[in-house]
C-alpha cells in the first residue's frame, strides 16, 4: 500500500489532520506513505512509520507549487491519494482511490469534519510521532505550566501581563502548581514579541529556540498544563496529551478549540462572540490590538484550575 497524503499548510490544520493519517497507518499496517505539507510541517511528519518522503510546498505564483508536486509524483502508483487541500491533482496520477477535502460540506469541529469527510469511525483524535531519543527540556522534577503567549495575527493574542498575572497564579504559594516551572513557548520568530513577559516572569524558561516540532511535541509532553492563545501551537499541545486551554476571541472554538484523546481540553472566550469583533474592527481598526481584552484572568484561571482537578 503506497499513500499520498497531502495536508494543510497551516501548522493547526495539519495537526488535526494527523488523526486521520494515524487512522489510514492503522488500517493499513507497513503502508508507505508520501506526505505534502508547507515546510513550516515538515518535522510534524519525521518520526511518521513508514514514511518515505515529504514534499514541501512552499507557496508560488499561479499555483507553481501544484505543477512543483506533480513533478515529483507523477512517475509513481498511488493506491491512495488523500488530498486535505481539495485539488484535482489526484486525478491526473496514476492512483487507485481518490479521496479530496470538500470545503463547506461539512459541520462541526473540524476534526469531526475530517472524519465524516473521509469515512473515519470513530472519529480520530490528532496524534504526534515522535521518538524516544528526542530531547525537549531539561530533566527537573518539578511539574512545568506551559505557556504560549503568541499566535500570528495580533486579535488573537491575550494580554501579555495577564499571562504573567495568571502565571503568578497558578506557581505562586497557595496555586495549583505551586513551585512549578514556566516554560514560554512559540516560534523562534515570535520571540521578540514575548520579551515583556519573559521581562516580567525573569524565572522562566525559554522554549521559543526549540525549532524542531518534534522537540517542541517532547517539551509540551512534559507539561503539566498548557494554556495559549488558538494557533498551531494549542493544537499540537492538545495531541501530545498534556491537558490544554485554549483562550479564543475572534475565532470560532466550536470550530478550532483544542481537540485530544489522550488528556483534557477546555477553552474560554471573551464576552463578545468572535463574530462581533470582525463587525467592530470594520469600524475602528485600532481594535486589532485589544479584540482579546475582554476576556478576564479570573475566567482563565478557573478553567485551567479545573482542568487541572480533572488530571491526566
Amino acid at each position: 500500500m503506497r499513500i499520498l497524503f497531502i495536508t494543510a499548510t497551516r501548522l493547526g490544520d495539519a495537526v488535526l489532520s494527523t488523526g486521520l493519517l494515524g487512522a489510514l497507518l492503522a488500517a493499513h499496517p507497513g503502508a508507505r506513505v508520501t506526505v505534502a505539507g508547507g515546510p513550516v510541517t515538515e518535522s510534524l511528519f519525521t518520526d511518521l512509520p513508514g514514511l518515505e518522503q515529504f514534499i514541501p510546498m512552499p507557496k508560488q505564483k499561479r499555483g507553481g507549487h501544484w505543477f512543483a508536486l506533480w513533478r515529483q509524483v507523477i512517475g509513481r502508483r498511488w493506491d491512495r491519494v488523500i488530498d486535505l487541500r481539495g485539488s484535482l491533482i489526484g486525478y491526473c496520477l496514476n492512483a487507485g482511490r481518490v479521496q479530496r477535502w470538500r470545503n463547506g460540506a461539512f459541520s462541526g469541529h473540524r476534526v469531526k469534519q475530517i472524519a465524516q469527510c473521509f469515512g473515519i469511525n470513530p472519529i480520530p483524535a490528532p496524534r504526534l510521532w515522535i521518538a524516544n531519543s528526542v530531547d525537549g527540556v531539561s530533566r527537573d522534577a518539578r511539574p512545568i505550566l506551559a505557556l504560549g503567549p503568541t499566535a500570528n495575527f495580533q486579535g488573537k493574542q491575550w494580554p501579555l501581563e495577564r499571562f504573567a498575572t495568571l502565571a503568578r497564579a497558578l506557581t505562586g504559594p497557595g496555586g495549583k502548581l505551586e513551585g512549578a516551572r514556566v516554560l514560554l513557548i512559540g516560534a523562534p520568530s515570535e520571540r521578540l514579541a514575548a520579551a515583556p513577559l519573559f521581562a516580567a516572569l525573569p524565572e522562566a524558561e525559554d522554549g521559543f529556540g526549540l525549532g524542531d516540532l518534534r522537540r517542541v511535541g517532547a517539551a509540551l509532553r512534559a507539561a503539566r498544563l498548557y494554556i495559549g492563545n488558538d494557533s498551531g501551537l494549542m493544537h499540537l499541545a492538545a495531541a501530545a496529551g498534556v491537558p490544554t486551554l485554549g483562550l479564543f476571541g475572534p475565532s470560532p472554538p466550536d470550530l478550532y478549540g483544542p481537540w485530544s484523546g489522550d488528556g483534557p481540553t477546555a477553552f474560554v472566550a471573551t464576552d463578545r462572540p468572535y463574530p462581533q469583533h470582525w463587525d467592530k474592527l470594520k469600524q475602528e481598526p485600532d481594535f486589532l490590538a485589544h479584540m482579546m481584552d475582554d476576556l478576564p484572568v479570573a475566567r482563565a484561571l478557573a478553567a485551567a484550575e479545573a482542568l487541572l482537578e480533572r488530571g491526566r
